[in-house]
């Protein structure tokens, strides 16, 4: 089977394959850069861009870590890491993830756009209002994150309502996805809640709105395998994050790598996590201090994402987000955070985007 081009707005993706977005510093100019380069949709992830090149970009910092949220979150970085991947595409398209539930959502959206973004994606909430922010760039593609057909519905009618607009494209994210979900602890291991399960009614669902809104599939998805019977069930596209750590190009360090590299099916758990929803990852180090109480000190020096509260929902769980992730993006193997999707146990080699493309649309 060959796959047809995945048209997302104005712009095609020549192999419908959307790299997801990662963060901290995991799918940043290298890895998004090559996977649009070699034709799927390279997807820069918004969160954390403070701690590019080593904090390069940042103002104010209190023990090595980006004071609040101007500077946890970077508009420079942002600009500079769009303009390498550029460097490494071209004028193919480009995709930057901005999470909903980051403080500044708005401004990170705008200075996406600004800094030459294609397409946006957001998950991490119902992004009702992200038309509002991209005012001025008509080209610039919205694709939203959605977990259910109801999701999608709610989303389609505000926007319609308000901004005369609906979604270029729909990103279905099933539970078995990194990090965080967009369902409850049960529910992610409930049948009706798979994603196999949960395409037909999305793609009936965008039907409704429109004849030109794919819907593009994620969570748990591996091979060449798997994004066929994505196809069969209705999907046009899908997305894929955690493969894509397995590439010389992802920006992620050498010791996360060797995380999923060593990584058993047993190790790949749902957690809790300061954001208020469940999240997928290895079992490290840092979750069997969580677990006895003893993590690191909570000090919420990056004031992140608003539904932890300013450090309360981290304290109630056991560690901070922000803090753990960039130390996964140093490679600290003690305090670490580690994203993984259910499948990443099944990583076992590094390879070049260039030849994972060609496995995922030729076959292995």
């Amino acid at each position: 089977m060959s796959f047809k081009p995945l048209k997302i707005g104005k712009y095609t993706i020549e192999k419908p394959i959307v790299q997801g977005g990662m963060g901290v510093g995991i799918s940043w100019d290298k890895l998004a850069g090559s996977v649009s380069k070699e034709g799927g949709l390279g997807v820069i992830s918004a969160v954390g861009t403070g701690y590019y090149e080593n904090k390069k970009y940042v103002d104010k910092l209190i023990a090595q870590r980006p004071l609040d949220t101007a500077n946890f979150y970077s508009k420079k970085a942002l600009h500079k890491i769009i303009e390498n991947a550029r460097k490494i595409c071209g004028d193919k398209p480009l995709a930057a993830n901005v999470l909903y539930a980051i403080n500044d959502y708005g401004k990170v959206v705008r200075d996406a756009c600004e800094g030459g973004a294609d397409i946006i994606i957001t998950g991490a909430g119902l992004p009702t209002n992200m038309p509002e922010f991209t005012e001025g760039f008509p080209d610039v593609a919205l694709v939203p994150i959605v977990s259910s057909p109801k999701a999608l519905s709610i989303i389609c009618r505000r926007w319609e309502k308000r901004y005369k607009r609906i979604p270029d494209a729909v990103i279905l994210e099933g539970p078995k996805s990194g990090g965080h979900q967009g369902f409850t602890y049960e529910q992610c291991f409930m049948e009706e809640y798979q994603l196999e399960n949960l395409v037909a009614p999305v793609v009936e669902e965008a039907k409704k709105w429109s004849d030109n809104m794919p819907v593009i599939a994620a969570g748990g998805i591996w091979d060449k395998k798997d994004i066929e019977y994505m196809m069969s069930l209705g999907a046009s596209g899908v997305q894929m994050g955690t493969r894509f750590i397995g590439t010389y190009e992802c920006d992620a360090h050498e010791n996360f790598k060797q995380v999923l590299l060593n990584a058993k099916e047993e190790d790949i758990i749902l957690m809790k996590s300061p954001v208020g929803y469940p999240a997928r990852g290895v079992r490290t180090n840092l979750t069997y201090l969580v677990e006895k109480r003893e993590g690191p000190d909570i000090k919420c020096i990056s004031n992140c994402v608003a539904p932890c509260k300013r450090g309360e929902e981290a304290k109630q769980v056991g560690f901070c987000i922000a803090d753990r992730l960039s130390d996964a993006h140093f490679g600290n193997l003690e305090t670490g955070l580690f994203f993984s999707g259910s499948n990443g146990y099944r990583l076992n080699e590094i390879i070049s985007v260039k030849e994972l493309m060609e496995k995922l649309t030729q076959g292995e």
